[in-house]
């Protein structure tokens, strides 16, 4: 190898390691996060992050299979061990779970200041940001249009309507939130007539929206970003936010939320990515993504299918109440659902 072809070598070594001295701060610093949101959403916020700040983000994520309750599971596991800094949460009852257990730390961000109080836990242990609506989808050929989650149980809707198995995920969340609204009694009525309307049960929100779209049943209750992805390209589905009179129940709202793990190994390093993510920087970026996530932050512009949160009469939610209606539940759903 000719000298000269030693020394560019050499000097593109020494710029390597210059580039990676200068992302990394002094210490290596690192945070670990446990991530049930998306990868494909959440993935790049924290590469933002580990790019501005230099600190190294370990990221563990979710699996589909596992979706929400994995890395939860396995902090409960660590809880004598922690190795984890953050949970990114993408609903808040997982996080209920972790404050009741001990898991969860206290920590208010001076970012999150502006978030409504309802979308944070009063005692710091958990907060709030960027969320999805429980949305209708409705296709185009249904003529009329539902206005509520009643209309499910309205015999004009009889077999024309689907909802995902309320056994996972938001639909869970849905039916629990409805539980603490509406007592014990009047919610195993509802769920008792959803059965005598033949209403539909999917294996997910995605499914229940393509099920919609392709005129198989006329509307169902999903989340905002199935109802959007599936108007963004353009099939023949509208969205309608329920319960929006000036007596309705209000729109759920499901917010992504993020905890600080007691006993943190690196808990200066989670503070800063806690900031990070409750920023209304992050918040647009989510919102400007094909999650198309509604800001908490007011000011910050929603994707141009939503209104601004300001504009939506929200569900009114005390998201550990339902949390321990979720687990209440379980007995009851897993007998609706036949299991």
């Amino acid at each position: 190898m000719k000298p000269r072809t030693y020394l560019l070598l050499a000097l593109l070594a020494v710029l390597l390691i210059a580039v990676k001295n200068r992302l990394r701060p002094a210490g290596g610093a690192v945070v670990v996060v446990y991530v049930s949101e998306d990868q494909v959403y959440s993935a790049p916020i924290l590469e933002d992050f580990a790019r501005e700040t230099g600190i190294r983000v370990q990221a563990v994520y979710d699996t589909e299979e596992a979706k929400s309750t994995g890395v939860m599971n396995r902090l409960i596991a660590e809880q004598d061990n922690p190795r984890a800094d953050v949970y990114w949460a993408n609903e808040p009852i997982r996080c209920e779970v972790l404050r009741k257990k001990g898991i969860a730390a206290p920590y208010v961000s001076p970012a999150a200041r502006d978030i409504p109080a309802a979308f944070r836990d009063p005692t710091g242990h958990w907060t709030g940001f960027s969320a999805r609506l429980r949305v209708f989808v409705v296709n185009h050929a249904a003529g009329d249009r539902p206005r509520g989650v009643r209309d499910y149980t309205d015999p004009r809707w009889r077999g024309r309507a689907v909802i995902a198995n309320p056994l996972f995920g938001t639909t869970t969340t849905q039916i629990a939130a409805l539980f603490t609204l509406w007592g014990d009694a009047r919610g195993r009525e509802f769920l008792a007539d959803l059965k005598r309307n033949d209403v539909a049960v999917s294996t997910s929100n995605g499914e229940s929206a393509d099920f919609v779209a392709d005129g198989r049943y006329d509307f169902s209750l999903v989340d905002s970003d199935d109802a959007v992805n599936r108007m963004r390209r353009g099939l023949p589905v509208d969205m309608v936010l329920p319960d929006q009179e000036a007596d309705g129940l209000g729109c759920l709202v499901v917010p992504n939320a993020v905890v600080l793990i007691r006993g943190a190994p690196h808990p200066a390093a989670a503070r800063r990515l806690m900031d990070y993510l409750l920023s209304p920087e992050t918040e647009r970026k989510l919102a400007r993504a094909d999650c198309a996530q509604i800001p908490l932050h007011p000011g910050v512009a929603p994707p141009p299918e939503l209104p601004p949160l300001a504009e939506i009469r929200v569900m009114p939610v005390d998201y550990a109440a339902v949390a321990e209606q979720m687990l209440a539940l379980q007995p009851l759903l897993k007998a609706w659902a036949g299991l």
